[in-house]
């Protein structure tokens, strides 16, 4: 998800702090079990991340932690070859990254929020709306608070 950003670069600057994962987090839109099978070819270790220093990492849509609506809000983009890439709103992708709780997910977010990338409004507003897992909503509602409290913005 650190590469959600890659929807908008086109819009806007974006940090290089931003840009590191080495992970694509996919799945195929039509066929999501698919996904295992594709990373074998293009997955960690595989010949293709060798080459290009990238790689395929599997995902079920089932299993991120994300807003009510992620899908409706999710950025097209048409490749030259036809192509067609879905990147979730890096919003969304910042309320994924608070559940998770990684201290490279929290930095990816103090980033996009010192960039204007993220939205502390936003994510305030997509907290809300998300569903988390047992005891994650009280503990990601004070990640975002301090976060919100540190940087200056009113806490959501």
């Amino acid at each position: 998800m650190s590469l959600s950003v890659l929807g908008i670069i086109t819009d806007r600057e974006v940090p290089d702090a931003m840009l590191t994962s080495n992970e694509v987090d996919a799945y195929p839109e039509n066929d999501p079990p698919a996904a295992f099978e594709i990373a074998e070819a293009f997955g960690q270790g595989s010949i293709f991340e060798q080459r290009n220093g990238y790689y395929f990492d599997p995902i079920s849509p089932n299993v991120p932690t994300l807003p009510d609506g992620w899908q409706q809000r999710l950025i097209v983009r048409q490749l030259d070859n036809g192509v067609r890439l879905k990147f979730i709103d890096p919003n969304d992708a910042a309320i994924s990254k608070y559940a998770r709780g990684d201290l490279k997910d929290l930095q990816w977010i103090d980033e996009g929020l010192r960039a204007s990338v993220l939205s502390m409004a936003t994510i305030g507003y997509r907290f809300r709306e998300t569903t988390f897992l047992d005891d994650e909503r009280e503990r990601v509602r004070e990640q975002i608070s301090a976060d919100a409290k540190r940087l200056g913005y009113f806490a959501p």
